[in-house]
């Protein structure tokens, strides 16, 4: 659905170049739930902001949908700009337009549709994100996750292929984080769109995203499944964003590590093998002790995982190793 070829961006400052995206290729498949993570200045809200073409690429070329969107004169464009909705961080509904009216405001500058068609269009889409009671109220008198609801509402109004989210959640409170990330997630099932979404959390990115990429000083140092990007971090800056997503201090465990005696190595699980009563197993064949230094149980999007951390001693543990290696995880010694 999105290709990047060599696209690049810079910006002049005081009559100097700032690089603010280097030469990136990317694609990003129909239908997926993409996500971009990275700190402020890293170059992810150009990257976004490059797709809809609300920022011009410094060179390299676009394609959305087989189309070419750097070449498109401004006619194009405007039509184009019909096919990609956008949500933003801090809602940009019109404080004087009532919730209604802000929904309508693409479908009335489109002028394709008559006002009747706009009214059943708008009370469609105030259904679907939960708003039916509000269409009259004035976006002061609704709550942060409400706004949001609204704008969710605007960008899918005039039916979209894609779908932009530039920090969609950043401003709300974890329990309105949870429930607008759940109404995108449903979005994207039901309605097939693609969505690309930005963020400097890594728990947005493992609840709602397919795919991620991870981006540092205008280059993406990291990308794919989300999964094998979590549970196995390659890059500095993705392992950075994991372990502040754990609330762990990777220098400080390794000292608490240090103390402590035998074989350590982290296992990972996904899927149905996150229930299987591996450990108990693996210590009756082999007879070795394991002590838990850490560990924890989620999910990626849909699909359960879990991560331990042990430390073995006494018994056959090579045995034991043998074992975690033949069985359905994933296998890392660290000591």
């Amino acid at each position: 659905m999105i290709q990047f070829q060599s696209v690049h961006k810079a910006y002049r400052v005081a009559g100097r170049e700032i690089p603010a995206l280097q030469p990136t290729t990317l694609q990003i498949g129909s239908g997926q739930v993409f996500g971009i993570i990275g700190h402020s200045g890293a170059g992810k809200s150009t990257l976004l902001r490059l797709i809809n073409r609300l920022e011009e690429p410094s060179g390299g070329r676009i394609e959305i949908d087989g189309v070419d969107v750097t070449a498109l004169d401004a006619t194009g464009l405007r039509r184009f700009r019909q096919q990609v909705g956008m949500i933003f961080q801090h809602f940009n509904l019109l404080s004087s337009k009532t919730v209604a009216d802000n929904i309508a405001m693409p479908l009335r500058l489109a002028g394709e549709l008559s006002r009747a068609e706009i009214d059943a269009r708008v009370a469609e889409l105030l259904g679907r994100v939960g708003l039916q009671d509000h269409a009259n109220k004035y976006p002061a008198q609704l709550s942060g996750g409400q706004k949001q609801r609204v704008g969710i509402a605007r960008a899918l109004s005039t039916r979209p292929k894609i779908l932009l989210c530039d920090e969609a959640t950043s401003a709300l409170d974890p329990q309105t984080t949870t429930a607008v990330l759940q109404l995108l997630a449903e979005i994207n099932r039901e309605l097939g769109l693609t969505i690309v979404l930005i963020t400097h959390e890594m728990d947005v990115i493992r609840r709602v995203c397919d795919r991620v990429a991870v981006m540092d000083a205008g280059v993406i140092v990291e990308e794919g499944p989300v999964a094998e990007v979590f549970l196995h971090p390659q890059h500095p800056t993705t392992r950075r964003f994991v372990l502040e997503s754990e609330h762990v201090d990777e220098d400080e465990q390794r000292d608490d590590f240090a103390h402590v005696s035998g074989r350590i190595l982290r296992l990972t699980f996904q899927g149905e093998a996150t229930y299987a009563p591996l450990l108990g197993t693996v210590a009756r064949e082999t007879g070795v002790d394991y002590s838990i230094l850490a560990g924890r149980i989620d999910r990626i999007k849909d699909t359960p995982y879990g991560q331990l951390t042990l430390a073995l001693t006494g018994g056959d543990i090579d045995a034991a190793l043998a074992r975690f290696g033949a069985a359905d995880v994933h296998l890392e010694v660290l000591r």
